[in-house]
């Protein structure tokens, strides 16, 4: 799979290149800017080297059309399986909320308020927004339609694509005083960011959720022909999630606390054997609702009464 190579390649390079460059770049800013972290230079510096590299690989893979980014497909279409997957990702995680509220994991907060909802509501949306487009227009409109035109077994390529977007949820931010950095304070920083991989029995329970959840969006994004459906499902659990956590507080000393993960919160076994439950429904839905799951991309394509 050349083109999940060069994405991963892209990942681990950059971060790397990170690591190494870090420290010149902190002590240029930081002569200017005195509060900034060095955690969030190397951050934001990460992020930049990495937008940089997809484009290199978006240019050399050829990946310039709308199909390639997952957004080959009329507008009415594309806007109509978002709203379906939209309402599915509200609909299918609410359940989720109030289990946890039901079995006191996650009770509503006593200072719980109509502002406090209102806010959490809001912020919830947002943050689905953009989570929603910005992740799934990068592993399943560029990684996950790259890698299933190069490869005759679609299993493969969305379980690869599914765990590559479950581990980079998992690098984590490591804080390096001020007095404390120097010049290997890049590579130590890479070695905290992948820290957590170290000690995979703490976050275990979460990745495993979140490959599920990138088996389901890879899945609909592979029948629907484009990342609508995924986006608006992403979107509305994200905004479920955003809000319950808003709204809730995890009960460290609940019986079933071990039911959702330390490192997010929300996520975990809980949610794991839900999305298994969603994921093996798949089928039968996609058999109840073709239209929800009509590959609109090839329709479009498709001569009139053909």
């Amino acid at each position: 799979m050349r083109a999940y190579a060069a994405f991963l390649a892209a990942i681990a390079g950059t971060l790397l290149l990170t690591a190494l460059v870090a420290y010149p770049v902190y002590a240029g800013l930081h002569a200017l800017q005195p509060e900034w972290a060095f955690h969030k230079i190397a951050s934001r510096l990460w992020q930049l080297l990495m937008l940089g590299a997809v484009i290199v690989v978006v240019w050399r893979l050829r990946l310039g059309t709308k199909r390639d980014w997952g957004y080959g497909v009329p507008r009415p279409a594309w806007l109509r399986q978002f709203g379906i997957g939209l309402a599915l990702g509200l609909a299918t995680m609410l359940p989720v909320t109030l289990t946890m509220i039901g079995l006191g994991v996650r009770p509503l907060r006593p200072e719980l308020s109509l502002e406090l909802l209102t806010g959490a509501f809001f912020a919830g949306l947002a943050s689905g927004l953009a989570v929603g487009f910005v992740e799934e227009t990068f592993f399943r409109g560029l990684l996950q339609g790259a890698v299933m035109r190069e490869t005759r077994r679609p299993a493969i390529a969305l379980v690869a694509v599914a765990v590559l977007y479950s581990a980079l949820h998992f690098l984590d931010r490591v804080r390096i005083p001020h007095e404390q950095v120097d010049w290997g304070s890049g590579l130590v920083l890479l070695g905290g960011v992948l820290g957590k991989f170290a000690a995979f029995g703490t976050i275990v329970d979460a990745f495993l959720c979140l490959v599920a959840v990138g088996l389901v969006l890879g899945v609909v994004t592979w029948w629907s022909g484009s990342i609508a459906l995924a986006v608006g499902l992403h979107a509305g659990w994200v905004w479920m999630m955003r809000t319950t956590v808003g709204v809730t507080a995890a009960d460290e000393s609940s019986p079933l606390a071990w039911t959702i993960s330390e490192s997010t919160g929300y996520t975990g076994w809980l949610v794991l054997g839900w999305t298994l439950v969603v994921l093996a429904a798949l089928p039968w839905v996609r058999r109840r609702w073709p239209a929800a799951f009509d590959d609109a991309s090839r329709a479009a394509t498709r001569p009139a009464g053909g």
